[in-house]
């Protein structure tokens, strides 16, 4: 998966739950400007255990993510 598709589907995801990045990340624990580097595809390849968080806070599949 390329870190601009993940970046868009984390970014869809996250906004279909009304979360704003900097919410996201203190679900996750990770800083807002990590969540916006993995929305704007510039952070690659962020660890699973980040992703399966990631998609906890979500609420969905980790491979929802990756679609």
């Amino acid at each position: 998966m390329s870190p601009k598709r993940l970046g868009k589907m984390l970014k869809e995801r996250r906004e279909e739950k009304h979360l704003t990045q900097a919410a996201l990340a203190d679900k996750v624990g990770v800083s807002q400007a990590y969540i916006a580097k993995l929305e704007g595809g510039d952070k690659k390849n962020p660890t699973l255990a980040l992703l399966k968080k990631i998609a906890k806070a979500l609420g969905v599949p980790v491979t929802e993510l990756l679609g």
